[in-house]
């Protein structure tokens, strides 16, 4: 059961959600809270009752000294409210790691909470792994299932198909309660993957900005973005294989925001890279 302190009413709070685990590449959405959080000092008010909905031993707690004394910290997901902003608006910051079960259960009561508060905008963010270069912007989609919400933000409709996360699980019973629901991913270099991706994070805050319409502080993001990119040049230029690759992707981008791009175009681009490669390992 989630329990909660007594909130003062909030000023048309939007609520924004990330979670750890299968949603979050490059540990980019769940930075995005972290980092609202720091910048705004926003105040932790609930905590889900991790019993309810995590296999401690796929999320084990852990033990931790506090002034000499061992304490464990148990794996759930926190509600932080924000109210110092710098726009006319309160923030609810939901900043958690993906249940292990009751996931419908998990998302009703997490709205339910976020009607107590008056919660009027439902932002989720993700991140996945995707066939872009490092050296470009870093993609960012919007989308909602709303006509109504699509068209007051300017974002596309969804038209994802497959498995999803409790990113998505959120996003579509928000939606279906009648809450005006967006959901923002950005696509991380599956090559660098591996570790935190502050590029990744950065261009999701921006993204979130242009929506809101608000400004947030970027603090160290940018100087750690630049420093991430160059961390991956190192990698990408000490390997061959992985610096022609990267190339490929560049060319790819680049021939897809040009004005006549198409779809066959693109798709030629990376049939021309497989030859190449083919012709490279039987020697032709």
């Amino acid at each position: 059961m989630l329990e909660f302190e007594d909130v003062p009413d909030l000023v048309d709070p939007v609520l924004i959600a990330a979670f750890e685990g299968w949603n979050d590449a490059g540990e980019a959405a769940t930075s995005v809270v972290r980092h609202l959080s720091d910048v705004w000092e926003a105040e932790l008010v609930a905590a889900f009752d991790p019993e309810d909905y995590y296999d401690f031993q796929v999320n084990r707690p852990r033990v931790l000294l506090d002034e000499g004394q061992r304490v464990l910290s148990w794996p759930t997901t926190r509600i932080l409210v924000a109210t110092e902003t710098g726009f006319e608006r309160d923030v609810v910051l939901v900043q958690g790691i993906e249940p292990s079960m009751r996931w419908r259960a998990f998302s009703n009561e997490l709205l339910e909470l976020a009607r107590h508060f008056g919660v009027t905008t439902v932002v989720t963010i993700g991140a996945l792994l995707a066939d872009v270069p490092h050296t470009r912007p870093i993609p960012v989609t919007a989308t909602a299932e709303d006509d109504s919400v699509m068209h007051r933000y300017d974002v596309e409709p969804s038209r994802y198909e497959g498995p999803t996360g409790i990113v998505g699980v959120l996003s579509h019973t928000a939606s279906e309660a009648g809450l005006p629901t967006l959901s923002a991913w950005a696509a991380v270099p599956h090559y660098a993957g591996g570790a935190p991706s502050p590029k990744a994070t950065l261009s999701l805050v921006r993204r979130l900005e242009s929506l809101l319409g608000v400004t947030v502080p970027h603090g160290e993001l940018e100087e750690n973005a630049r420093a991430w990119e160059r961390g991956v040049d190192e990698l990408a230029q000490s390997d061959e294989e992985v610096a022609e690759y990267v190339q490929s992707l560049e060319e790819a981008q680049d021939t897809a925001e040009l004005p006549e791009a198409s779809g066959d175009a693109i798709a030629r681009e990376f049939e021309r890279y497989l030859r190449g490669r083919d012709d490279d390992q039987t020697g032709k």
